[in-house]
């Protein structure tokens, strides 16, 4: 359980430093999608997936994603009417919370995500045997 709590500040904790980075604000709940996206890919891509190639693992992360991120843009922007963000602009949307353009960048980010997970799983690793 620690681990995955580890995994999750991970995510939670770099998604919105990104964010910031890239569009100069971010919100708190990028931070529980940032989490929950990585708990999720290093379950799904880094273990039931381990056996298979790189590009299903970056399928799945990428469906994994966009799914939390529908999810929390339909509650933060559609529901609680926060507007976080809206890609009602972007082609190929769906109610303005997910677009193939980014699920596209979510293809490409799987990669680095599974490989912070698996940094997080060493160093946790590391940190519980010296324990």
């Amino acid at each position: 359980m620690k681990k995955n709590a580890l995994i999750f500040c991970a995510g939670g904790t770099i998604y919105p430093i990104l964010e910031i980075l890239c569009r100069g604000k971010t919100d708190f709940s990028m931070a529980i999608a940032g989490g929950t996206c990585l708990c999720l890919i290093d379950k799904v891509c880094n273990h039931k997936l381990h056996n298979v190639s790189l590009a299903v693992k970056c399928f799945a992360g990428s469906g994994i994603i966009t799914s939390v991120e529908f999810i929390i843009g339909v509650i933060v922007n559609l529901t609680m009417k926060m507007d976080v963000w809206d890609y009602s602009q972007m082609p190929m949307n769906i109610l303005g919370q997910i677009c193939l353009p980014f699920s596209i960048l979510w293809y490409a980010a799987t990669i680095p995500a599974m490989l912070l997970c698996s940094s997080c799983e060493r160093l946790f690793d590391r940190v519980s045997a010296k324990e």
